[in-house]
């Protein structure tokens, strides 16, 4: 059996964490059931990351840059209503590929208002230049048009809001997103 070095073993806990805390959140995940999948004990955990709120910060972060990572890659060489189609068609197909990675940027969202309103606002910040950088990767593509790149993004929050709340592939509240943003085709072709 080869061993893993210390960052293979720092990406699993990531995904890990992705896992755990898209489906019990900040608050009802517990480290010891991030370690357990991973194989791994509680104390050599820490040593990769210094506590809960490091892993949820990673794992939040991590899913961010996959989502620059799919607009980058579906907009290459693309502009305008092209890119734009791009890009929604490859967020789409991420979220349904990988749920989690659409149910840990809503727990993301959660748990920056709750530490927020403790008065912690280191973590915040960190999500917000993740949705700063965000912007800054669809915007160029849309022709750095303010109110296009707008749209763009409040569609993907939409699209984020009836999957989450699972509503249905035909149920009429999708009828009014383009084609490509649509979860309803994407899921229909799984």
């Amino acid at each position: 059996m080869v061993r893993m070095s210390a960052e293979e073993r720092r990406e699993s806990v990531v995904r890990a964490a992705i896992a755990e805390f898209a489906q019990r959140g900040y608050y009802g995940t517990s480290t010891e059931a991030i370690a357990k999948r991973v194989g791994v004990s509680q104390p050599y955990l820490f040593r990769l990351f210094p506590g809960k709120k490091a892993m949820f910060a990673a794992a939040s972060l991590r899913c961010v840059e996959d989502v620059c990572q799919v607009m980058e890659e579906s907009s290459k060489g693309l502009e305008g209503d092209e890119a734009l189609h791009a890009m929604a068609n490859g967020y789409v197909q991420l979220i349904t590929e990988y749920p989690e990675k659409l149910q840990m940027q809503m727990q993301t969202y959660i748990t920056v208002a709750a530490a927020e309103a403790e008065g912690d606002h280191e973590f915040g910040e960190a999500v917000r230049k993740g949705w700063m950088k965000l912007w800054d990767v669809v915007h160029l593509p849309l022709g750095a048009d303010v109110d296009q790149t707008t749209t763009f993004l409040a569609y993907g929050m939409l699209i984020n809001t009836l999957a989450a709340m699972g509503f249905p592939p035909e149920h009429r509240v999708w009828e009014g997103l383009y084609p490509e943003a649509r979860v309803t085709g994407r899921l229909e072709k799984s």
